[in-house]
């Protein structure tokens, strides 16, 4: 399948881009249990069920410009970089290239605050559509979207509260 290219943005991009997603939950793990999870590339398909696969494609340690691939649901791959690495309390990402034609833009930020309980995560989805379709089908999926990624940190409490014992 041949990959297209995706604008390289940067960090700015994901308070900027046309879609934004906001989607926060409160964990009862530390952060550094949070890493954990989300440096995991075995995790990702059992809370964010978009995803099949995640490949690390870059060497340990993980950092500012490490890649990975990550497969969906329904064809999609995305190859990734890391715009941020802040151990336990910031990461994000962009897609250099994805499988489909539709992406103009992606990036995906996650910002962790410890809290007495454990942890709060805010996850911000950053996007720009490729194309009059693929605006007019954001637009009108924007409603189901939201509720679909905040749905995935909910699986990503379970998932982690199950995996530490909490």
């Amino acid at each position: 399948m041949p990959m297209q290219q995706c604008e390289r943005v940067d960090l700015g991009f994901i308070e900027n881009a046309p879609f934004r997603f906001v989607s926060t939950v409160d964990l009862a793990i530390t952060p550094e249990q949070l890493f954990e999870v989300l440096a995991d590339a075995e995790s990702w398909p059992h809370w964010a069920t978009v995803i099949t696969e995640v490949t690390w494609t870059s060497p340990e340690p993980r950092g500012i410009g490490t890649t990975r691939t990550v497969k969906m649901r329904g064809g999609i791959v995305g190859d990734e970089e890391f715009l941020a690495w802040e151990p336990y309390s910031h990461m994000a990402f962009r897609f250099n290239e994805a499988s489909t034609g539709s992406i103009a833009a992606f990036a995906e930020d996650y910002r962790v605050v410890h809290t007495p309980r454990g942890c709060h995560l805010t996850w911000v989805m950053a996007m720009k559509p490729n194309g009059a379709a693929a605006r007019i089908g954001m637009t009108l999926g924007k409603p189901v979207m939201g509720w679909l990624f905040q749905k995935f940190l909910y699986n990503l409490r379970d998932y982690s509260a199950k995996r530490f014992g909490v």
